[in-house]
């Protein structure tokens, strides 16, 4: 299993218009059956893709939709099992806490592959390799 960030979802519903390589692959992704996510995720990308300053940003309707249909996928609760490691990996790291929740929840729901823009590209993080799927 794979796990995918928040960004990958922003640059597959409403990328900016340079950007149609990176929403390419984020679609590629996402088109694929082997992904999870957490609801960690499903929240930040309901805010960052309705925000008002985003170029192309979805109405909250369409936002909601996209939350559902992202939904087919295995979805890792935020439990105190992911807070807790979150903080180890925080601290093991010297990473902020989100990333870590990232992390946290990827290796919770069974996921040894992280895809995000947003931490070192093929770094492990105690089993949980991240790849930047633009790079």
């Amino acid at each position: 299993m794979r796990f995918v960030d928040t960004n990958v979802l922003i640059h597959a519903a409403c990328p900016p218009p340079n950007d149609v390589a990176k929403a390419e692959r984020a679609a590629e992704l996402l088109r694929t059956a082997d992904i999870a996510l957490s609801a960690q995720v499903l929240q930040e990308f309901y805010v960052q893709a309705t925000r008002a300053t985003r170029p192309g940003a979805l109405t909250h309707d369409d936002a909601r939709r996209m939350v559902r249909s992202l939904q087919r996928f295995p979805v890792q609760p935020v439990t105190a099992q992911v807070v807790n490691d979150a903080l180890a990996l925080r601290e093991r790291f010297q990473i902020n806490y989100w990333d870590a929740a990232i992390l946290a929840a990827a290796r919770v729901a069974g996921c040894d592959t992280v895809y995000t823009e947003d931490l070192n590209d093929g770094r492990d993080y105690d089993g949980v390799r991240v790849v930047n799927p633009f790079a």
